[in-house]
């Protein structure tokens, strides 16, 4: 695991490239693929400087609340905007979108935005476009049956254009793509790229690229690999029963791609590994897995994230063990508040160390930095009406590009 955000300056400097010059470019602009290393460099500087000061100006019931993204559901009513001004109130990192509609997302992450003291995250599960959680986003085949000949360009469009929807509602975190390489009877079998982990790699790589040249953070999930696995995380935990050698060659393949490309999420899945951690630990909780492997000999970089903490396939295990692993993002965990507690009763008893929170937290201050780089602790602009929001996401170009991936 990386002790130092020292360590992130040359992972960074790359991930720079998407995330810093990723407004929609005119076609004037358009030729502008790169940014100088001398200014890569310059932003490094200014985004670890701001993540320090805000770092150091938190308690650290604050610094631990940045590390929880809890799900709600896509609503505007009055309980779930309670809900939100909750959070907000208590520093939060963050919040997962779950079923709903476009404008609620909006109101939303509009209304997180404004009252948090920090920028925070909106995630969403758009593995085939918003429409996975947004009733009337547009729609988007399955990843399963996405054309076998569709090439990399195709997909590169089609992220980039779910960043452009993503931006208009105010999300800014997409967990997907998928990278698991699915076999028969895989539980992730419709959600896969497939059985080909050269392909899988391929296609992901290329959506992700159009993601994060949109200004959205992606998330490869779900490490070390769901693609062998029958079981449904949501009702049990899956184990994988490969030898390290197979995983090596296809479950791991498309993360190492992921990594060698500096690309800026992980999540990890609630499945046992017996070959790499014989205690049979979910890997969400894993130090073997988050630590000696991914963060070890894999080198990533970035940000490591759970899987919803709310599923069977975590169930015995909390927040706590989820960071005292390596991950720096808990996702959906059961009682957000009370895992917020068992995380600070975890540093008071040594479990976690308080410089491993600042780890976490500078690495997630970093990113935010990132994506509000002209203005760290800029608002969301106020959300569309529920009119303007459906028209404006549904566009030829969207109807176009699904009928290309088809």
């Amino acid at each position: 695991m990386l002790a130092h955000l020292s360590d992130l300056k040359a992972f960074c400097l790359c991930v720079l490239i998407t995330l810093t010059a990723c407004a929609p470019r005119s076609e004037s602009s358009a030729d502008q693929d790169s940014i100088p290393a001398s200014t890569a460099a310059d932003i490094t500087a200014d985004a670890e400087a701001w993540a320090d000061s805000v770092c150091a100006s938190l308690s650290l019931r604050q610094k631990v609340a940045q590390l929880f993204i809890p799900a709600l559901f896509a609503s505007d009513d009055f309980w779930t905007l309670r809900q939100l001004r909750q959070y907000a109130d208590s520093c939060i990192g963050g919040v997962l979108l779950l079923k709903g509609d476009s404008h609620s997302a909006a109101i939303i992450a509009d209304s997180l935005q404004t009252n948090s003291r920090i920028p925070a995250f909106v995630a969403i599960d758009a593995e085939w476009g918003l429409a996975m959680r947004l009733t009337d986003a547009p729609k988007f085949p399955l990843n399963s049956d996405i054309r076998p000949d569709v090439n990399d360009q195709i997909l590169y469009d089609y992220g980039r254009e779910l960043a452009r929807e993503c931006r208009i509602i105010g999300v800014n975190m997409v967990l997907g793509p998928v990278v698991d390489v699915s076999f028969g009877d895989s539980f992730m079998h419709r959600r896969s790229f497939g059985d080909d982990p050269h392909r899988v790699a391929d296609l992901a790589l290329a959506y992700a690229r159009g993601l994060e040249d949109g200004n959205v953070i992606s998330v490869a999930k779900h490490f070390p690999g769901h693609g062998s696995v029958s079981a449904d995380s949501h009702l049990r935990k899956g184990v994988i029963e490969r030898s390290l050698n197979q995983m090596d060659s296809i479950d791991l393949y498309p993360f190492r791609r992921w990594v060698e490309n500096r690309l800026s999420g992980i999540m990890v899945g609630h499945l046992a590994v017996p070959s790499i951690d014989s205690r049979m630990l979910p890997a969400a909780v894993s130090p073997i897995v988050i630590k000696d492997l991914l963060r070890g000999d894999m080198a990533f970089s970035g940000l490591v994230i759970t899987d919803a903490l709310n599923m069977k396939g975590a169930e015995g295990y909390g927040a706590d063990d989820a960071i005292a692993a390596g991950a720096d993002i808990v996702i959906a965990p059961e009682k957000t508040f009370s895992q917020i507690d068992n995380v600070m009763q975890a540093i008071a008893n040594g479990k976690i160390s308080q410089s491993d929170i600042d780890t976490h937290v500078r690495r997630i201050l970093f990113y935010k930095y990132l994506l509000n780089r002209s203005n760290p602790g800029a608002k969301s602009p106020p959300p569309a009406t529920t009119t303007q929001s459906r028209d404006t996401l549904t566009t030829p170009q969207a109807d176009s590009i699904s009928h290309l991936l088809r």
